[in-house]
């Protein structure tokens, strides 16, 4: 059994669900070296997530993020949460994360990642503003 693990940094992006595979590949070519084993990214933050779902269509992710915000909304003033330090937008972040959750695992298949047909790897950002995001990529498995 074999371990790799790298750390990157996802462009800074303002609230929305983002494809991110192919930046995801290119972060870790170490991909291309396991016969068989997972991948697990991280994102070190609490107000963004990772997922896996629909690779195709636009509308989905602009989908899941305008349901996210019915779940979780931004507090207008009318006092929502006791945590505003941040601003209005921060603990709905939190809410959103908590309920996606900070890290994936996808298998590795002959120096691939083993993803459906329609599946890819979103960066889901909760935030207003810009945020530079880091990923730790951790892969264990069999080498070629």
């Amino acid at each position: 059994m074999s371990f790799s693990q790298t750390q990157f940094s996802l462009p800074a992006r303002s609230r929305g669900s983002y494809l991110i595979t192919s930046e995801v590949v290119k972060a870790v070519p170490e991909i291309k070296e396991f016969k068989v084993g997972l991948l697990n990214l991280f994102i070190q933050h609490t107000s963004c997530a990772l997922s896996l779902n629909e690779n195709w269509d636009e509308d989905v992710r602009a989908d899941m993020s305008d349901a996210l915000d019915r779940v979780a909304p931004e507090d207008k003033g009318e006092g929502l949460y006791r945590h505003d330090a941040e601003g209005t937008d921060d603990m709905p972040a939190h809410i959103k994360s908590a309920l996606i959750g900070a890290s994936v695992t996808i298998p590795i298949t002959n120096g691939k990642l083993a993803t459906g047909t329609w599946q890819g790897i979103w960066y889901l950002e909760f935030r207003n503003a810009k945020h530079t995001r880091h990923v730790v990529a951790t892969i264990q498995g069999e080498k070629m």
